[in-house]
């Protein structure tokens, strides 16, 4: 058995290509948007259920943890929907390459910063 194997590896020493932090955010985002539907479904029986839960869903969603949430949720939406588009273009074969690849996990970051702030402005 070799002994000068790391026993521990420290995770925050590794360096993550921009296409593999794209990937994992990826990821990150389906499980947001799978909570954020528990919460777009309580908010949607509440107001459906009647007046009185109609006006709390609008106080609800008009609070700064609300918005928050329903930012975060349409952040989410944009960014999964760009980076499974990316996706789909690997497997035909689209970007297969390092620098390709770098140039598009860019893209669909820069891309997801400009739906952060149309959200934002949406939102306000």
């Amino acid at each position: 058995m070799n002994k000068n194997r790391p026993i521990n590896l420290n995770l925050t020493s590794i360096k993550f290509p921009l296409a593999a932090i794209a990937s994992i955010s990826h990821r990150i985002t389906g499980v947001i948007l799978f909570l954020g539907v528990a919460f777009l479904l309580y908010l949607l029986q509440t107001s459906l259920g009647s007046e009185a839960g109609f006006n709390l869903t609008v106080q609800l969603s008009q609070t700064f943890v609300g918005k928050l949430l329903i930012w975060l949720i349409l952040v989410s939406i944009g960014y999964h929907l760009l980076a499974g588009v990316k996706h789909l273009m690997l497997d035909l074969g689209w970007g297969e390459t390092k620098a390709s690849s770098e140039r598009g996990a860019k893209a669909l970051l820069a891309s997801s910063l400009v739906i952060a702030v149309l959200a934002s402005v949406w939102i306000l």
